[in-house]
């Protein structure tokens, strides 16, 4: 089981990067959230999760093993697979995760890619509190749901803010009636230019 890759980012793909250590390169698979972290030709410790088929060996990396063990515990349930379970690591931080499992919130679980509502419920049933408590008091944030809030975390994402941030940030303007470019404007103004 390769559990810790540490060496040289030698490429950064859409979904993958890989990296160098000893002359050897490794194809490892992640998201958007850890790969935004990442440069080129800089060094890097990535924390792996290695799945086994029967025709491949495949690596999935994570920048703490808090999320590598979350991502773990989420392929445990039946109908979510690994790149599943990376998918709900790019929605949720796994403190978000643990908190929206707490409040068995069905809703937070289907903003996932490939969840619907019964994968939710099986995710609720199956780990429930697998994953500990969550380090702190979280509060529920709510969720963006209209085509102009969804297009603006897209927008900030792009400028390099984590969706959960950008969120967060959309979220206080959800309702109000702004267009794209003035609720852009609002949320970057509530962000404060720091990057999350």
């Amino acid at each position: 089981m390769i559990a810790l890759i540490q060496g040289r980012v030698h490429h950064i793909g859409a979904d993958k990067v890989i990296v160098t250590t000893t002359g050897v390169g490794y194809l490892i698979h992640t998201n958007s959230r850890t790969l935004m972290q990442l440069r080129h030709g800089e060094d890097v410790e990535l924390h792996t999760a290695m799945v086994v088929r029967e025709d491949s060996l495949t690596l999935y990396g994570f920048l703490s093993s808090d999320e590598r063990d979350t991502h773990n515990a989420l392929q445990s349930v039946t109908g979510v697979g690994p790149r599943t379970a990376l998918a709900a690591l790019e929605v949720f931080t796994p403190d978000e995760l643990r908190q929206a499992l707490a409040n068995e919130d069905e809703k937070a679980l289907q903003r996932i890619p490939g969840v619907g509502k019964k994968s939710a419920q099986r995710l609720i049933i199956n780990i429930g509190d697998k994953l500990g408590p969550p380090s702190a008091a979280m509060p529920v944030k709510p969720t963006v749901d209209d085509t102009t809030g969804k297009e603006v975390v897209a927008a900030l994402v792009s400028l390099g803010w984590n969706s959960a941030r950008a969120e967060e940030a959309v979220a206080q303007f959800a309702g109000s009636g702004m267009n794209t470019s003035d609720m852009l404007r609002a949320a970057l103004i509530a962000l404060g230019g720091n990057h999350g």
